[in-house]
């Protein structure tokens, strides 16, 4: 039996988020979701004269090729998989593995050498094609939730369809304040830190990267984040479950990381020189995701919370620095989780969550909620 919302959500993917258009190619990749998915996808792509292709991956499978991997088959795997990015258009990717911790167990310098082979691959699908990323509801993610499958399944199917050109004309104040800013203060529990995004972008996603989508990112100019931040919200990060992260910076580099497990974090942060220094900055603004989940996707858009990212910045919003790793960390600054500050040039931009000045508290949940 088909699911009704299976069709809208591949609609809105290849429509919106992707914009295909005839003649076009789009790379489904896919793991771990119901065929039904993928074959509406397919279909949805076709209907608008686009050429799918599709890889369906099996978590495991994917975990005994990177567990064993050497430099020949990183290089193999690597030009393969470029080759064929540099023959799509648009990428669609969808997981649903059930255990977010299936490369746990490989050996963390395998996992950060097969990272450098494959970076190229993922550079060129972010900054040479127009993509969209996603995972798929799971019962884990229903338990991560703190919500039965069926609530979730519901809420999952909302958050994801929901009218994200909305949210793009609610987002445009946010965006013109950030590029015109020069000085960036953060502040809250733990958390004092300054940087400059003086001559950046601001780059606002509202469903054609990530569904669900709702942030707004600039990039700190790379040796200018002075100060210490207290992230209050698990992170994972290949395979590996980090809470109350914090960070010390000194001129642009964490010279100091503490965690739950402070020797692989510091591990991941020794991955290569860039690992150290920030490739992005961003606030999220989704009206529906309002507690984490340790899921990137969803956390990094949170209402009221921001994300600083150790590692590769985007072409798109770039500061130079160059990694292996690109991190996201979300701190949620709501009052109910310790409340926080954001200061643009000596103007305080967002208290607690909320957002202050006239025009941008339509991006306040309660307002881009009704919108």
């Amino acid at each position: 039996m088909n699911d009704p919302r299976y069709n809208k959500l591949a609609k809105l993917l290849v429509g919106y988020s992707c914009a295909l258009k005839n003649g076009e190619n789009v790379f489904i990749d896919v793991a771990d979701i119901p065929d039904r998915m993928t074959v509406a996808l397919v279909r949805a792509a076709r209907s608008l004269g686009a050429n799918p292709i599709v890889e369906v991956r099996q978590p495991r499978v994917v975990r005994e090729l990177i567990k064993g991997t050497n430099e020949e088959h990183s290089k193999l795997t690597k030009d393969v998989e470029l080759y064929r990015m540099k023959k799509v258009h648009a990428y669609i990717a969808i997981r649903g593995a059930e255990n977010t911790s299936e490369l746990s167990d490989v050996p963390p310098k395998v996992m950060q050498a097969y990272s450098k082979f494959m970076r190229p691959v993922q550079n060129y699908r972010v900054n040479k094609t127009r993509w969209v990323v996603l995972r798929w509801p799971t019962p884990s993610m229903a338990q991560a939730a703190n919500m039965s499958t069926e609530a979730f399944e519901d809420f999952y199917f909302d958050v994801c369809t929901f009218n994200y050109g909305r949210m793009a004309k609610a987002m445009k104040p946010l965006a013109r304040r950030m590029t015109r800013a020069k000085e960036v203060r953060l502040c809250g529990p733990g958390t004092d830190l300054t940087f400059s995004i003086k001559g950046m972008p601001a780059i606002a996603c509202a469903g054609d990267r990530n569904i669900p989508d709702g942030e707004v990112f600039s990039c700190p100019v790379k040796s200018s984040c002075n100060g210490t931040i207290q992230f209050n919200t698990p992170t994972l990060y290949a395979g590996t479950k980090f809470e109350n992260v914090k960070l010390v910076l000194n001129n642009g580099k964490v010279v100091e990381a503490t965690s739950n497990n402070t020797k692989r974090l510091n591990e991941i942060l020794n991955t290569d020189t860039g690992a150290r220094y920030i490739g992005e900055f961003s606030l999220g603004v989704n009206p529906f995701v309002m507690n984490p989940m340790c899921d990137i996707l969803f956390d990094e858009k949170i209402g009221g919370s921001l994300h600083f990212t150790p590692g590769q910045a985007y072409e798109e919003c770039d500061n130079g620095n160059r990694s292996a790793v690109h991190w996201d960390m979300v701190l949620i600054q709501r009052k109910e989780w310790g409340g926080g500050e954001v200061w643009f040039d000596g103007e305080l931009i967002r208290k607690d969550g909320l957002f202050l000045p006239n025009d941008l508290k339509p991006l306040n949940p309660k307002n881009l909620k009704c919108a």
